[in-house]
């Protein structure tokens, strides 16, 4: 082999690491994460009222907020307030580093008595008015549950059909129908069977950080990612078991874009310094995500 033929062939080898090595760091550089830390005021944040919430939740940069409703919590955010109520709460959110990203109420469509479930249709309908009011742009429900006395699928279609209402109603006010994974009718599998009977593309799905997802959480995510909400709810880090490693993963993968919402229920001394210390471990996760 002559000298200008070995030439040739470095200079060849010397390009081809050089392609790859540009290829991994753009593939590197395309995997990103948008997403972002926040609050749910259930319960930690059950005493705190508007200003409190407002500034904890600033010193722990957790800048997206979910206030729950319909609980007599101290931030008072409840469809009884006044307009000019209402307009003082979206302007201390406006004016701040924290943005109010929607509402939490209990309202439920799993409901035997169709009296009940008419009722809980209406509520939903105040409680989507008073997002919009106050600066939210989204209200979390319930599916809930399945009954004994009723066939599983039926219980699956009322609760899509109910869905469809208060969603094209909540169209009408820009506002978001999110529907938690919450109770015995609300694992992933089944509630991808409810989201095949909604046609208002405003209805989606709030993860919850289930514990009986947990086992196949991966296939249960497939189900749904198409029509996953833009927070979800997760519960304290250091505890449980549920792959939330994973979840982050599977969502940096899929490129969402949202607000993880904690919601703490544990006794600690200091809820801010806990919210503070909830917020490093959650880095600690999406950058372990980042480094794959």
């Amino acid at each position: 082999m002559d000298i200008l033929t070995r030439r040739r062939l470095l200079s060849g080898g010397i390009q081809a690491v050089a392609a790859l090595t540009a290829l991994r760091s753009r593939a590197a550089a395309q995997r990103i994460s948008k997403m972002r830390f926040g609050f749910t005021s259930y319960q930690w944040g059950s005493d705190w009222d508007v200003p409190t919430t407002i500034a904890n939740c600033t010193k722990a940069k957790a800048f997206g907020v979910e206030l729950r409703t319909q609980e007599k919590y101290a931030a008072g955010v409840e469809v009884s307030l006044s307009a000019s109520e209402r307009r003082e709460v979206k302007k201390r959110f406006a004016d701040s580093p924290v943005a109010l990203v929607g509402l939490a109420c209990s309202e439920r469509y799993d409901w035997l008595e169709p009296a009940k479930l008419n009722e809980a249709i209406e509520s939903t309908k105040g409680f989507v008015k008073l997002s919009q009011d106050v600066g939210g742009h989204g209200l979390r429900v319930f599916v809930n549950d399945f009954h004994k006395e009723v066939p599983h699928e039926k219980t699956i279609e009322q609760v899509a059909g109910a869905l469809n209402t208060v969603g094209k109603y909540a169209a009408d006010y820009g506002q978001l129908i999110r529907l938690e994974n919450h109770g015995s009718a609300g694992d992933l599998v089944t509630i991808r069977k409810i989201m095949d009977g909604v046609n208002q593309s405003n209805v989606r799905i709030k993860l919850n950080g289930d514990p009986r997802d947990s086992a196949d959480f991966a296939h249960g995510f497939q189900l749904v990612k198409n029509v996953l909400d833009d927070t979800l709810h997760f519960h304290e880090l250091n505890r449980g078991n549920f792959p939330y490693q994973l979840q982050a993963d599977l969502l940096i993968d899929a490129g969402w874009e949202g607000w993880w919402l904690l919601e703490a229920s544990s006794k600690v001394p200091d809820r801010v310094q806990a919210l503070i210390e909830q917020h490093q471990i959650w880095d600690g996760i999406v950058a372990k995500s980042l480094s794959r």
